[in-house]
């Protein structure tokens, strides 16, 4: 085995909804992504469930991350969920949350990698036949630090809403984890799961991605598979 150096490599940092799931009906959206690049692009999907910002790199993930990480690769960055459940003083998503971003940016910039923001989609929340929405501070500061770092923003959390509304309040359920008991083996109990995806949902939230690279990143979009 050699390793493949003239290959660009798309590193994922992020939670439940990013990761590779390795039991159905789950799926993240970072497990959908290789099937929308040519050949000559890896994804090293190293998103885990439950984790935040301050987790992952406390973890030391990210630090398992920049050990490989080359020059000209992209570091895609996509927290928000979990960081939300924060409860030390002084954490939030305009101080705590958007100082952590920071620091992942300038960890990526220094090993001459393309980091790239993604904003965390929407959970599955209807009130008066509008999706509503629950991660609008971190969002926004997702946005703000692309801002004022000059870095691509994807915004998964826009694009989100916009899937959800054109599916429906019912339809909508399509792309969640709301399944019967016994749809799956060894399931003996109702899922009602309205933040994770499913595989069509996962898919559908990889296509957003995938619209935003088209949007941000024309280096990256060059090596997407066309249609």
């Amino acid at each position: 085995i050699k390793p493949a150096s003239e290959t660009t490599t798309i590193y994922l940092a992020g939670d439940s909804t990013v990761t590779n799931q390795s039991k159905a009906p789950w799926a993240g959206w970072g497990q959908m992504l290789p099937a929308f690049f040519q050949p000559g692009v890896a994804v090293a999907n190293h998103a885990e469930s439950g984790r935040a910002l301050y987790s992952f790199r406390g973890e030391r993930r990210l630090e398992k991350i920049l050990s490989t990480i080359q020059p000209g690769d992209y570091l895609f960055i996509q927290f928000g969920h979990n960081d939300q459940k924060d409860k030390r003083e002084g954490a939030g998503a305009f101080t705590s949350y958007k100082k952590d971003l920071e620091s992942y940016l300038a960890a990526a910039r220094e090993k001459k990698a393309h980091p790239v923001l993604i904003t965390p989609m929407e959970r599955r929340r209807w009130k008066n036949g509008k999706p509503q929405q629950t991660l609008t501070d971190f969002a926004a500061a997702v946005r703000q630090v692309g801002e004022e770092q000059k870095d691509p923003v994807i915004d998964l959390h826009a694009m989100s809403l916009e899937l959800y509304q054109a599916l429906g309040e019912e339809g909508s359920k399509k792309a969640f984890v709301p399944y019967p008991p016994n749809t799956f083996p060894g399931q003996g109990y109702p899922l009602k799961d309205d933040t994770h995806h499913n595989n069509y949902g996962a898919h559908q939230l990889a296509r957003c991605i995938v619209r935003g690279i088209r949007q941000q990143i024309p280096d990256l979009a060059k090596k997407l598979r066309s249609p």
